[in-house]
């Protein structure tokens, strides 16, 4: 975001945004709504309507092109797995952060006192805007433009989302997956240890409703359950 010398928001006018981003809009009147926030028409009633329904617009775009971009480039990944990743794709913080890396705030159009107030920072409005500029897109050029903007952008934070959750404790994981399918907790059951006491194996084994999903080994009960709920998201298709 550009600063002037005075520490203050420099704000973007609509076409250079579009040019800079390269985004095929032609009907500018629909981009200028696009991002205009109720709290500007408020001080501006030549302004003719504000950003919420294509805000509305835009969600539903973005579930859809997230949910076939995610079907597409996931074809192994379970129902409850690609739920969970849509949902934390499209969430409000998410689509801040995308509204973030365009820049979007500075585009915005914003009533003084919510523009003075930190509102072109603030997660909900550029969450909102982000949405209606994607619904704006969506109208003018079609769903191909939406998903050739949207494409980088998700697989980045795809990446991220999944690195993240591969360092999380697999029983945690799995104690979300069984939940997200309708199953019982997991239960650990440490069916043996062997060797001296200060050198001890154990063994445990997962079941999930009564079936065994994942039989794991190490030096603690603690370590041997992680490797069994490890080989449980295994069977699950999520290695």
């Amino acid at each position: 975001m550009v600063l002037t010398p005075q520490g203050e928001i420099e704000i973007e006018p609509a076409r250079s945004f579009v040019k800079r981003l390269e985004l095929p809009f032609t009907d500018f009147l629909l981009l200028n709504r696009a991002l205009t926030h109720r709290s500007y028409i408020n001080e501006h009633p030549e302004a003719l309507e504000d950003n919420e329904r294509l805000e509305f617009l835009g969600d539903a775009v973005l579930d859809f092109l997230v949910g076939a971009w995610l079907y597409k480039h996931f074809p192994e990944m379970a129902e409850g797995d690609l739920t969970r990743l849509r949902a934390a794709l499209v969430c409000t913080e998410q689509l801040a952060e995308f509204a973030r890396q365009i820049d979007l705030g500075a585009a915005m159009k914003l009533g003084r006192g919510e523009g003075d107030g930190g509102g072109r920072n603030r997660h909900a409005l550029l969450c909102g805007t982000f949405e209606a500029l994607v619904g704006a897109l969506y109208l003018d050029a079609g769903i191909e433009a939406v998903q050739e903007f949207m494409e980088p952008m998700l697989q980045q934070a795809a990446s991220s989302i999944l690195e993240v959750r591969k360092d999380r404790d697999a029983k945690s994981l799995l104690q979300e997956l069984v939940q997200s399918k309708g199953y019982a907790p997991p239960v650990y059951n440490t069916v043996s240890d062997r060797g001296p006491d200060h050198k001890k194996t154990f063994e445990v084994v997962v079941f999930i409703d009564g079936q065994e999903f994942g039989r794991g080994s190490g030096h603690s009960k603690q370590s041997a359950a992680k490797v069994a709920a490890r080989k449980a998201l295994d069977s699950f298709g999520l290695s």
